[in-house]
């Protein structure tokens, strides 16, 4: 296993420090301050209670699985379908509903999952502040036991736990090739994940998992902790207790201001994928030299004036790239013309 860093009392200049590194860190009682946390560590129902006082009764999309699913909320029969469903309710109404079966021993699945905290609780984050991402917007994750299968978020991530334990495992954006993912096109919520169970790991199927595990980083958060979670890394969610309540907070601290680099990596998989394993290797060449300057920089040899899109990206630059771009796309896919 890779050790995780440990950080207490970050402030917001080791914070960005934290985040250049690009790394995942432990924020320890990096959110002991929030009176939420406080309430939590009191009891259960004070820190529902409190939850409550915020709410203005606005319903939120609630998942809801059988007792069967266990917690872990995934495909159905097929990739076509989910094993679980979802419905309306409030967050009070949830909160209640969840503390009603905590002492069950096999209690449904109930998942109130990436909130605008701000659209439900508006008044909940001037009195439970971060001050290191002061102009991000927070998101509310609150359920009983679960799992969320193990994913990426395509910006950086800093996930703080107000009430219960999870554990998480993380895996460098590297592993991706070892975590057998899932389509692009049909999630369980948005970003693709992996098709192989770190928990009930089936190597016979999913052989290269064991080089994948070789590489987690596993951690376990109580109330008041916080992770930081680098773009793109690979992470599975645990949530270890019957009642769970976890604030997040989604930035991207290198922004794709020009165009999205999904966009380009779609893009490239219609371009480039069925090509003859020679033109495939011209390719790769093309984009280690050119896009990713594995020899330095491919243009220097040229006047400033010359180097195009090749160059610094200027706001000029770029419209000319873009323009281009268009009239290529426009001109490639247009349907053919009828005699």
């Amino acid at each position: 296993m890779t050790p995780l860093t440990t950080y207490s009392d970050v402030t917001p200049d080791t914070f960005q420090e934290v985040v250049a590194a690009a790394q995942p860190a432990l924020l320890k009682g990096v959110i002991d301050h929030w009176p939420a946390v406080r309430a939590a560590k009191a009891s259960d129902r004070a820190v529902a209670d409190y939850l409550k006082g915020f709410d203005i009764g606005k319903p939120a999309e609630v998942w809801l699985g059988e007792p069967r699913i266990k917690g872990e909320f995934f495909y159905g029969d097929s990739l076509d379908k989910l094993n679980f469903r979802k419905a309306p309710a409030t967050i009070s109404a949830t909160l209640d509903h969840l503390l009603g079966i905590a002492d069950q021993d096999d209690p449904p699945s109930v998942y109130i999952q990436s909130t605008a905290i701000d659209a439900y609780l508006p008044a909940f984050t001037a009195d439970n502040r971060l001050d290191l991402l002061p102009d991000v917007p927070p998101r509310l994750w609150v359920g009983n036991r679960l799992r969320v299968q193990t994913h990426y978020d395509p910006v950086d991530n800093l996930a703080c736990v107000v009430a219960g334990r999870r554990r998480f495992t993380l895996f460098p954006p590297q592993q991706r090739v070892n975590l057998y993912v899932g389509p692009f096109e049909k999630t369980v919520a948005g970003a693709p994940v992996s098709m192989a169970s770190i928990e009930n790991p089936d190597f016979e199927r999913f052989p290269r998992l064991r080089e994948a595990l070789d590489h987690a980083i596993i951690v376990e958060l109580e109330p008041g902790d916080g992770l930081f979670i680098p773009y793109f890394w690979w992470h599975h969610v645990a949530s270890l207790s019957p009642f769970n309540i976890l604030v997040n907070y989604w930035w991207d601290a290198q922004p794709e201001q020009n165009v999205e680099a999904m966009d380009a990596f779609l893009h490239a998989v219609l371009a480039l994928r069925d090509l003859s394993p020679a033109r495939r290797d011209i390719w790769k060449t093309m984009f280690d030299y050119y896009v990713f300057q594995s020899q330095g920089n491919p243009v220097a040899h040229l006047a400033p004036g010359d180097r195009g899109a090749l160059g610094p990206m200027t706001d000029e630059a770029l419209s000319q790239a873009r323009q281009r771009l268009v009239e290529r796309l426009q001109r490639r896919w247009q349907p053919p013309r009828r005699p």
